[in-house]
């Protein structure tokens, strides 16, 4: 992609960026080689390749989930301020 495509004055706009002079031809030359880079891998033929979230793959490192025994609810209530049939009571916040 050239020039005309990428508007770096616009994408500082979004970004809420203000660019010098300067900067805005440093920043849209850097831009349009990451564009034409873009348009380079449009031409690879992607057929057969299965589309992919990441590079390589994860594994979720948290534990799985268990049942296990829970606070009594008398133990979990025994320093509420306020407490109503087995539950915290809250003051209402939202009118």
């Amino acid at each position: 992609m050239s020039a005309p495509h990428c508007d770096v004055k616009y994408v500082a706009r979004l970004a809420r960026l203000e660019l010098t002079p300067d900067e805005e031809r440093k920043l849209g030359g850097q831009l349009n080689a990451i564009l034409d880079y873009f348009a380079k891998l449009r031409e690879l033929d992607v057929t057969g390749i299965e589309p992919m979230a990441h590079a390589v793959p994860l594994a979720n490192i948290t534990r799985p989930d268990e049942v296990r025994p829970s606070l009594p609810t008398a133990e979990a209530l025994r320093n509420a301020p306020a407490q109503a049939n087995g539950l915290f009571t809250v003051p209402k916040i939202v009118e």
